[in-house]
């Protein structure tokens, strides 16, 4: 825009986009919401932030105001938008997860490379303050090399609390919205790429779609990593492990809850808390509390910050690309009972 700050769209209007419209305008330096599109809430929406509502996403993707544009819509639109976006000339941030395919992932980063575009990916995990430390620990070199994390995503009774339209196939399953944070936790955590997948993904209670996965996970170093995604553990679950990670390393342990306390042992000595979550009030100001949102302003900034210095975004596409392509290989070697390579 004409004073240098970024021009934002988003497309939809539920729960994310809500998330990304309050995100942006309140809490993101250089940018600014320009328009929303998409969903029964967008007329709100865009009376609430004082931007215009789009009759399409074609209409606000045509708008010059706009640089960039966030994809808040169920899991099967993502890639037809995000590639739409990306071809009309705008940066993109698409919410977990990129695309329904691998194929579709790499049309959108074609495109985005071939207009010299921004593709981001919302992994807000990578945001909280206990995953924050734990990587500059593990980073540090002071814990030697990682050997194996077990990093879980259950929620207790949450096939209640999941919206009916994750349930239907064109969204894919839980897994692939949900676990798949957990899968791109695995690969920063490490700083390295999956090589292959074993796994079993079913349903214990007759939901439509898989609701519990088991996954095996196989990096280039030889580290065996292991996801566990439910949403069929009764409640009221077990304490710390809604959702997070155990890591063993070399000469120490790390214990990463990223809503509570994360604490880490050095050499064998006691365990200290390295990073505190401050507690989201749930019941209060709900899924809008800014301790919620900080992770998502991390997200915003990170991109704004890419557009501008021309690199890439930490949450890049190709890190999207690299977990849709690893929660398919688990969806695949449950359905062979193989374990499924996978290369770059």
């Amino acid at each position: 825009m004409a004073d240098g700050t970024l021009g934002f769209g988003i497309v939809g209007s539920g729960f994310m986009g809500q998330t990304y419209a309050k995100t942006l305008g309140t809490m993101v330096d250089g940018a600014r919401l320009v328009g929303v599109t998409g969903g029964s809430r967008a007329a709100q929406l865009a009376e609430t932030y004082g931007v215009t509502r789009f009759d399409s996403y074609e209409a606000l993707l045509a708008s010059d105001e706009i640089d960039a544009v966030c994809i808040a819509t169920p899991h099967a639109c993502h890639g037809p938008q995000a590639l739409a976006a990306a071809q009309a000339g705008k940066h993109v941030q698409i919410d977990k997860p990129m695309a329904t395919s691998v194929e579709a992932c790499d049309v959108i980063l074609d495109a985005c490379d071939e207009r010299g575009l921004k593709c981001a990916v919302t992994f807000t995990l990578r945001g909280r303050i206990g995953f924050v430390r734990a990587k500059e620990t593990i980073d540090s070199g002071r814990l030697g090399r990682v050997r194996e994390i077990r990093t879980y995503q259950i929620v207790p009774g949450g096939l209640g609390a999941v919206p009916k339209w994750q349930l239907e196939p064109e969204n894919i399953g839980l897994l692939f919205g949900h676990g798949i944070h957990n899968i791109d936790a695995v690969r920063t955590l490490t700083g390295r790429e999956i090589r292959s997948v074993f796994a079993k993904c079913r349903t214990m209670t007759g939901a439509p779609v898989e609701a519990t996965s088991d996954v095996i996970l196989t990096m280039d170093d030889g580290s065996v990593h292991y996801v566990f995604c439910s949403f069929e553990v009764p409640k009221p679950g077990f304490p710390r492990s809604e959702v997070g990670a155990r890591i063993v390393c070399e000469r120490g342990l790390v214990d990463l809850d990223p809503y509570a306390e994360t604490r880490a042992s050095i050499d064998g000595g006691p365990w200290e808390t390295i990073a505190v979550q401050p507690s989201i009030d749930w019941a209060g100001q709900g899924f809008l509390d800014p301790n919620r949102l900080e992770s998502y302003r991390h997200v915003l900034d990170d991109l704004v910050d890419a557009i501008r210095n021309d690199r890439e975004p930490r949450a890049s596409g190709r890190d999207g690309r690299q977990a849709v392509a690893a929660v398919f290989a688990a969806y695949e070697s449950s359905r062979t009972g193989r374990e499924i390579g996978l290369t770059d």
